[in-house]
């Protein structure tokens, strides 16, 4: 399908600390940003607990979203520059994909909600269907934005976030091992965390980038930039992403919500601090107006409320998170977890209940993932394409990545209340559960 929109009469630019400017075109992409649901996102942190460890992350899915929508159209820039389609069928860029290219950028994350991944977790949402649904539901605004380029047009849209639209460049523009998406999110954390890992040669790999009739690949010349990017990712889930005490301050908040969830069939009604805009989902009966009035804001609000609640755990818990006291933790293996229920023990006679005060978390994340005919399903594979026109795989080619491809990096933790690592002068009773405790963490180097 062939959408055109009009152009601004000027375009619109924004200042940006990662991308320098980022130049709005089309008049219905600012109509977009100009919407309530895409203006949430400000209040939604792109790495959530995470500025718990790294104070400068308080960046927003709102900036991300500018910046992927940003890389898009510097994509879709450089492919109508050097590869315009000839003719039907030749695999070359055909311009007329590009707004829904670009609309379908600046919207890829309109679906996550506060907290995203740990409230995910908690109440069973899905922010990628949430984000078709905002994008396909006519009560929202993004919908009546999308709805005058066509009738058809938010449908298309909403089928490039679920991997279903009929033109695969389009789609691996967004969601592949190498797409705006992870190339903005690396950059701009980087940025924002201080973190030099995350930094890469974006200029080098959008010049290499090319379309074929496959989707999306890069020449072969370009190779280093692309193997740069990758082991740049690997680093940044490494050092930031998987950093233990974001990872604690996930926990805490977890088991937060968890037992807010579970007191909540005994609220009053007519309580003042009774969190009305977290009932629907308590009560599994949320629809997307439910969701759209939630964001960090609105849970940090309640958490401060829980503080002072008679509930021990929910004010402790509350107060954990509010006032950033993560749990220590621990890395164990197969040779040590035999350890940790005797762990949970010494914690339980310190008085602790280990439900909520204890938890295995892993984290592994895939640098690299080339085909294996024996996997069900399978991520775009990033293919090279050599002077004759050939193409080859990157693992197959990079020593570098195929070092790391197929292999699931990261470690598993039990985490748990940093007061087990220091004995209480008044509570002599239990000084001896400590120091059992203490003894079986062997080496003070893993506790983070």
């Amino acid at each position: 399908m062939e959408y055109q929109e009009k152009l601004l009469t000027r375009e619109k630019v924004f200042r940006d600390p990662v991308l320098n400017y980022i130049y709005v075109q089309h008049q219905v992409i600012l109509d977009l940003i100009n919407t309530k649901e895409f203006q949430r996102l400000r209040r939604i942190k792109q790495l959530g607990p995470a500025s718990f460890t790294f104070h400068g992350a308080e960046h927003s899915r709102f900036t991300h979203s500018l910046g992927v929508y940003e890389i898009t159209r510097r994509i879709c820039d450089g492919f109508l520059r050097n590869y315009p389609t000839q003719e039907a069928g030749d695999g070359l860029w055909d311009d007329s994909q590009r707004l829904v290219a670009l609309c379908a950028a600046l919207l890829h994350d309109i679906g996550h909600g506060a907290y995203s991944h740990t409230f995910e977790h908690i109440f069973g949402t899905n922010h990628e269907e949430i984000t078709q649904e905002i994008i396909t539901s006519p009560k929202t605004e993004v919908n009546q934005v999308l709805s005058k380029i066509g009738p058809n047009f938010a449908k298309d849209v909403a089928s490039v976030i679920d991997h279903t639209y009929s033109n695969p460049q389009v789609v691996q523009m967004i969601s592949s091992q190498c797409d705006a998406d992870r190339m903005d999110y690396l950059l701009r954390d980087a940025y924002n965390t201080g973190a030099n890992y995350g930094n890469f040669d974006l200029t080098r790999i959008l010049r290499v980038m090319r379309p074929y009739e496959g989707g999306i690949c890069f020449e072969i010349n370009g190779m280093h930039a692309v193997e740069d990017y990758i082991i740049s990712r690997l680093q940044m889930y490494m050092q930031v992403y998987f950093h233990p005490v974001s990872r604690s301050m996930e926990v805490i908040l977890d088991h937060l919500l968890r037992r807010a969830k579970e007191l909540s069939a005994n609220l009053d009604k007519n309580d003042s601090t009774t969190p009305y805009l977290l009932m629907p989902f308590f009560k599994g009966e949320f629809d997307i107006d439910d969701y759209l009035k939630l964001d960090d804001g609105v849970l940090n609000t309640y958490f401060i409320h829980w503080i002072d609640s008679d509930d021990k755990v929910l004010s402790d818990l509350a107060d954990r998170f509010i006032n950033r006291k993560p749990f220590k933790s621990v890395e164990f293996n197969d040779e040590t977890k035999y350890l940790i229920p005797n762990m949970r023990d010494y914690i339980k006679q310190a008085g602790f209940d280990v439900t909520y005060y204890t938890e295995i978390n892993n984290s592994f994340d895939l640098p690299y993932d080339a085909y294996d005919p024996n996997k069900k399903h399978h991520t775009t594979q990033i293919e090279l394409r050599r002077n004759d026109g050939s193409m080859i795989e990157l693992s197959k080619i990079s020593q570098l990545v195929s070092a790391v491809t197929g292999k699931h990096l990261g470690d598993e933790r039990f985490f748990f209340p940093k007061e087990m690592l220091s004995v209480d002068n008044n509570i002599d009773l239990f000084e001896p559960v400590y120091q059992e405790f203490q003894k079986h963490i062997k080496n003070d180097e893993l506790i983070n």
